[in-house]
């Protein structure tokens, strides 16, 4: 029997430094910022387990209106770890892929925005050319451009 009560996956969070900066990035890679807003109290520490907090958050919607990223920014209490250069076969959070179109116009603007690339641009037979770059605050982000696309 098939579960029926998943509806859909809502966001993706992300933990950063700068909101700013982080916004920035993701602007330019073709998100939209759709709000920006404080969560305090110890409501939402009783969903995360831990106690009361101040977080700035930034929701940032995908092009096509179905996936969103949470980007969240601890004021209080501060951030305890840091898995941003952990490398790619690190356990957890890996990183986000987002399928774009001519990336290597991408990937120049990206640049200017301070990515790298992790290894290189590849093409995976004549389906998609794919790459893993470091953004601001060493996030991995995955970029794949389907070839031959309609």
């Amino acid at each position: 029997m098939v579960n029926n009560n998943l509806l859909r996956m809502d966001n993706v969070g992300i933990v950063v430094e700068s909101l700013d900066e982080v916004i920035s990035f993701f602007t330019e890679l073709g998100l939209k910022l759709q709000g920006r807003f404080m969560v305090e109290g110890e409501w939402a520490g009783r969903v995360t387990g831990l106690g009361d907090q101040s977080v700035e958050i930034a929701m940032m919607v995908t092009p096509d209106g179905h996936s969103r990223l949470e980007l969240s920014r601890f004021l209080n209490p501060p951030v305890v770890a840091d898995h941003r250069d952990a490398p790619v076969n690190a356990l957890g959070y890996l990183r986000v892929m987002f399928a774009v179109k001519d990336l290597d116009e991408l990937l120049t603007r990206l640049y200017k925005q301070g990515a790298h690339l992790v290894g290189e641009v590849v093409q995976y037979e004549d389906v998609y050319r794919l790459c893993y770059i470091r953004g601001p605050e060493g996030l991995l982000i995955g970029l794949a451009e389907e070839l031959n696309a309609k």
